[in-house]
């Protein structure tokens, strides 16, 4: 019988990549509350980890002396010192025995990072991706990800920016094309056996 493309189906070639769920970033203002982000992508970690899934956590994090900072060469650059090593800490009620953890210094978790080879080796092929932010973190990842040939599905619920016209921007006219957008109830539906 065909299969319904329709229809998400999350099998073991699965991970959870959850982007910049972290006490830094969760401090910021977003569009969608990060507290609701961050219940969310609890409920995806634990979904995940009751499937004997991946679970990723990416957080960003630079050296104490800040001399691996992006370049500050643009109209609107990023810190320009190194933040406290709390920035980077995980919350608890996310953080669990087994997971990855990959630090970033740039957008994409990617780049400069183990992220790939982590996910290869476990045989990973689809990556359900989200996180803060939208338009940056989570846009980055996604776009090398589908250079790399992952499968990548994006709940939407799950993911926020600090600019609403971003946010909607990415999951309006660059997600559709390189993923499928859904929700977190439907990841974790499909996850079920």
């Amino acid at each position: 019988m065909p299969v319904d493309p329709n229809v998400l189906v999350l099998g073991e070639d699965t991970a959870l990549v959850l982007i910049d769920l972290q006490t830094g970033i969760l401090a910021l203002p977003t569009t969608r509350p990060s507290s609701e982000v961050l219940e969310r992508g609890v409920a995806l970690a634990e979904a995940f980890r009751a499937n004997r899934l991946p679970v990723v956590l990416v957080k960003v994090a630079w050296s104490p002396d800040g001399g691996d900072l992006p370049t500050a060469n643009v109209d609107r650059p990023g810190p320009a010192a190194a933040p406290p090593a709390a920035f980077s800490e995980i919350p608890a009620e996310l953080a669990a025995l087994g997971d990855v953890v990959v630090t970033k210094r740039h957008w994409g978790a990617f780049t400069g990072t183990e992220l790939d080879l982590q996910l290869r080796r476990r045989g990973i092929h689809r990556i359900v991706l989200a996180g803060i932010s939208t338009s940056v973190g989570v846009e980055s990842t996604a776009r090398t990800a589908w250079e790399l040939s992952y499968d990548l599905v994006f709940p939407e619920d799950a993911t926020a920016d600090t600019d609403a016209d971003s946010h909607a921007h990415t999951f309006g006219k660059i997600f559709p094309r390189i993923g499928k957008v859904s929700t977190t109830d439907e990841v974790i539906a499909a996850l079920r056996p």
